[in-house]
Parts: C-alpha cells; structure tokens; sequence
C-alpha cells in the first residue's frame, strides 16, 4: 500500500514538474488542474475548452472593439453560434477541429447539453449589454460557466473499464452548478478592471443602481479614480453570494470524493484552492480591485498547487 502512495505521489511530483507555469496565459485553472489526468483525458479538456474560447471569444472581441452589436449585425452573430452548436449536434466532421471534438465527445460519453447551454448563453451576449439583475447574472452563469465546468466534473467524475470510459455514478449537473456559480462570481470581480477597460460589463444593473453607481463611474473606477464607497459595498454582497457557493462548491467536492478516481481527486482539489485564493485576495475594505492585485502571479501559482499535492500525499 506504502508503495502505491509513493508511486501515485512520484506520478503527481512529475506531472507538476512538467508544467510550465510561466507560459500558461491568463490562467486557465481547468487546464491546470486538468494536467493531472491522463494524457488523453488532458487533451479532451483542451479540446473542449478551445472549442468554447473560440466562439466566445468571438462576441467578446467584437464587443471590445465596438462597445455593443449592432442591431443589424445580431442576426449574424446568431447565425454564426447556431452554426457551431449544430456541427457537434449533426457530427458534421467536415472541419478538422470539429471533426476532433467530436471524436473527444463520442469517446468521452460527454453529454450535449452543457454545449448547449453554453450556446445559449453566447446568444444572450449579443441581444444584451451586461445583466439587469443578479439572478439575471447567476441564470446566465449558468451557461456560460456551468457548461465548461460540467465538463470538468464530467471528464472527472468518468472512470475506465476495459478500454472503455463509462459515465460518472452522480448527477454532474447537480455537482458542477455552484463550483460554476462560485468561479463566475470571482471571474467577475477579479477581472472588473480588464472587462470595463473593454467595454465588458458582467455586474447587475440591479447592484449598481442600488449602491447609487452607474457604468460611467465603474469605468472611471477602472482606469484608476479612487474607489467608492458604494463600489465597496456591491463588491461585498456579490462576494457574501460567491461565499455561499463557496462553502456549496466544498460540500459537493466532499460529496462525490468516494466516486472519484485518485487523480481525478487531486484535480478537483486544485481547480478549488485556485479559485478559493483569488477569492481570498479580494479586499474589500482596502483594495482597489486591480488586475494586478487580484490576479496571482504564476510563481504563486505553482506554489499553491505544490501545496495541494503535498496536502493529498499527507492525508
């Protein structure tokens, strides 16, 4: 048993070693926390992963560029997005990288509709300019953070019998929906800066409205004007609900632990801590809530999933 341990310890140490944190942009933390698997579960993450960036990338650079879609462009935009989620519906195998995600969806059992719950949230992006309430935000995060977060938990939860990978034992839907909700709320403030610096607006009208701010001040807030009272006090309630999913996010990886291969475990405990220490930088009372202050350094990144696995190895 001894063994084992070290083996699947020396396994982890070689994995971590292997990944160059510097070069890793932007931080991907499912990406991160994905490298642990097996090198073909690895690649079905990426596969995924770059599949979603690309269309949602797609409405976020048009929107940096030009503020809003216009009304006469929408159509377009629509059409584009229907046209992508119906390649992997229809298995359309006619482009090279369709054709390979389609093959990591067939292989991998993964199920269509976190694909289509993210399509409908790209939808949502071009009819609308940010939210009008925070249930309007957390129904949207729904989609466009559930989906690539069910996947994860899906690609986890998975476990291989001769040859064959069969489906997780649990609701993943049910597990995945706070671990988005918590990452999306954390995403939102930690990337306040970046986003209103392009033309992104991911906080509720409702919050907004309600701590006497409008979109001008939080843009001017962005580009370095002293933060506001009232800005503290919308960053602390969006960060009392993402403490809430928080502590949810805990149960739910507790919960399913038992029905989770080792490495999977280990993955699972990563993507959190990752999380878990952006939401520990946020200051409400004193920080100025800047892409620099909020965003970890690679250096530190590697030090905390160092930690992870030294924690594993010693339970």
């Amino acid at each position: 048993m001894g063994t084992t341990v070290q083996n699947q310890t020396d396994l982890y140490l070689d994995i971590f070693e292997s990944i160059n944190f510097e070069k890793i942009v932007d931080h991907p933390n499912i990406l991160i926390a994905a490298h642990f698997w097996e090198p073909e579960r690895y690649q079905a993450a990426k596969n995924c992963y770059k599949f979603m960036r690309t269309i949602d990338d797609l409405i976020d650079n048009y929107k940096t560029e030009h503020v809003t879609i216009a009304p006469e462009n929408r159509m377009q935009f629509e059409a584009d997005v229907y046209r992508w989620i119906n390649t992997i519906a229809e298995s359309s195998q006619n482009d090279p990288i369709q054709a390979e995600l389609i093959e990591t969806i067939q292989r991998f059992c993964i199920p269509f509709w976190p694909l289509e719950a993210f399509a409908k949230s790209m939808i949502y992006d071009i009819y609308h300019d940010g939210f009008p309430t925070l249930e309007s935000f957390i129904d949207y995060a729904g989609g466009a953070s559930v989906a690539p977060a069910s996947i994860f938990v899906h690609l986890c939860g998975l476990t291989k019998q001769n040859g064959e990978y069969m489906l997780p034992v649990f609701d993943v839907k049910r597990v995945a929906t706070p671990c988005a909700i918590f990452s999306y709320l954390v995403h939102i403030i930690r990337d306040f800066q970046k986003d209103h610096l392009n033309n992104l607006s991911y906080f509720p009208d409702d919050l907004i409205a309600k701590y006497g701010l409008n979109r001008q001040q939080l843009l001017r807030m962005a580009q370095g004007k002293p933060v506001s009272g009232g800005f503290r006090s919308l960053i602390r309630e969006l960060y009392e609900v993402a403490d809430i999913y928080r502590q949810r996010t805990y149960d739910m990886i507790q919960e399913i632990r038992p029905y989770v291969e080792p490495r999977g475990q280990l993955s699972l405990e990563i993507i959190f801590a990752l999380y878990l220490m952006v939401f520990e930088r946020i200051d409400i009372e004193h920080g100025n809530f800047t892409s620099k202050e909020l965003n970890p350094s690679w250096q530190e990144i590697k030090e905390l999933v160092g930690q992870v696995i030294e924690r594993l190895e010693a339970e």
